[in-house]
């Protein structure tokens, strides 16, 4: 079971372990996206870009950002809805490349209206195998309340 809103603390700091991007994560992202731009799929073109290779899609990893944060258990089960999120791409990722995600929780908002409920926001960092930003961002997550107790 994930965390409740009354759970996580300001300013608080999860780091996840390091996922290696692999030739099949670039396959399938195209296969299931449609995207199958040379700069990800077309080594020889690839080559000749300013990357020198082929590189990750740059959406992928918001995706995989919410699933290395799943491995904290924060959000299984408690999270309602994603109301917002925003991204930078700040440098390439290349198969082979490992990356490794820090969020920092920077806002806790209570809803106004419904009681159930409560805004989790949290800034983001895809740092790769040289300690280097490669995307930045953030999210706010509607997270449930801890359920009055019945006693």
């Amino acid at each position: 079971m994930g965390r409740y809103f009354e759970a996580f603390q300001l300013g608080e700091v999860f780091e996840t372990y390091g996922r290696t991007i692999t030739e099949t994560d670039l396959v399938t992202f195209a296969g299931m996206t449609g995207d199958f731009n040379p700069l990800h799929m077309d080594e020889d073109f690839a080559a000749s870009s300013p990357f020198g290779g082929r590189i990750a899609h740059g959406p992928f990893f918001v995706g995989l950002t919410f699933g290395l944060l799943s491995q904290f258990d924060l959000f299984e089960r408690t999270v309602l809805a994603l109301r917002r999120v925003n991204w930078q791409f700040d440098g390439p990722v290349k198969p082979g490349d490992t990356v490794r995600v820090r969020a920092e929780v920077v806002e806790l908002k209570a809803h106004p209206k419904k009681t159930d409920r409560g805004n989790v926001s949290m800034t983001v960092t895809v740092l790769n195998q040289r300690d280097e930003d490669v995307q930045t961002g953030g999210f706010t997550a509607v997270v449930a309340r801890q359920p009055a107790s019945s006693d």
